[in-house]
């Protein structure tokens, strides 16, 4: 099965950052490249002072040239531009993902001198929120013209329901795909650490919630030696960490130190909506340097696009 990866360009040079990974990964999974424009309802000409397409055929005439590019290598692409502006960019990529068969889509987010100011991944978490396929989520500093990608390690985080597990497919074969071994993380807080209303009643109780803790830390471990025994059977190499505190500030932690690509199961919640909600995948992209691998909990559903397109190989 060759794979589609969809890489959206607005036409700057921080979003074409993403294409020598993209074109890395195309030869390596194998997998295809659909480059998508969206064109955005009144938007401005220049973003963080870059270039920003604002007309359906000058983003035509960008995205066959790339494509153009990308055939001298070797590698099958096409490009699809979105004629009708919209207002929704993260759902209008979401869709479009869908409608593609796209199995994965790659986006960057500008960065600064401080992890904490980059954008924190506002479009890929709103593309994740419609459930789209994972999205691979680059960091790009101002002037750099290829995205940070050398992972040494796939960390995947397993939260105590095992929810991240859905994350495993995609992380294995990318960890294939680069060479690198995977990493089965599960955080567990301690009784300082719990989160929302758990965090109320093991302060009333702080002995009995520890002796809790410490049983749902002996539960993760087991559950993720399982996961890593299948995982070695099929060939890859595995390692597993259960820590104990706060998933948000350990997880990004064990990413920088070990130099890896974390990948995380996330609802996408944005702004106000992952603070109320205490979003855990939000705060550790914020405080991560990346890159991530994002995945849905759930299954993407097909989505089709009301508006009228173009497209051309």
């Amino acid at each position: 099965m060759t794979d589609t990866i969809l890489v959206p360009l607005d036409g700057s040079p921080a979003a074409e950052a993403a294409l020598p990974v993209a074109a890395m990964l195309a030869q390596r999974l194998p997998a295809k490249i659909r480059l998508l424009h969206v064109l955005e309802r009144d938007a401005p000409h220049r973003i963080h002072g870059e270039r920003h397409l604002t007309r359906e055929a000058d983003a035509a005439a960008y995205l066959a040239e790339i494509v153009a590019r990308l055939a001298r290598q070797g590698i099958d692409a096409d490009w699809h531009a979105h004629e009708v502006p919209v207002g929704d960019v993260p759902l209008s990529i979401a869709s479009h993902a869908a409608e593609s068969g796209a199995t994965l889509i790659l986006l960057t987010a500008h960065g600064g001198s401080d992890a904490r100011t980059w954008l924190s991944g506002v479009v890929a978490q709103g593309v994740i929120r419609h459930a789209a396929p994972p999205v691979l989520l680059m960091r790009v500093e101002p002037g750099q013209d290829e995205a940070a990608f050398a992972p040494r390690e796939m960390l995947v985080s397993i939260d105590a329901d095992r929810q991240g597990a859905v994350a495993l497919p995609i992380a294995a074969r990318l960890a294939r795909a680069l060479d690198i071994p995977l990493r089965l993380l599960a955080v567990v807080p301690t009784v300082e650490t719990m989160p929302g209303d758990r965090a109320v009643a093991a302060r009333l109780i702080p002995s009995g919630a520890a002796v809790a803790l410490d049983l749902e830390a002996e539960a993760v471990a087991r559950a993720l030696q399982e996961m890593a025994a299948r995982l070695r059977a099929a060939g890859l190499p595995v390692e597993t960490t259960v820590a104990r505190g706060d998933p948000a500030q350990i997880i990004p932690t064990v990413a920088r130190a070990q130099s890896a690509l974390t990948a995380l199961a996330t609802h996408g919640r944005v702004g106000l909506d992952a603070f109320w909600s205490g979003s855990v995948g939000a705060r550790i992209i914020a405080r991560g340097d990346g890159p991530f691998l994002l995945v849905h909990p759930e299954p993407p559903d097909a989505m089709p696009i009301a508006e009228s397109t173009s497209s051309r190989r």
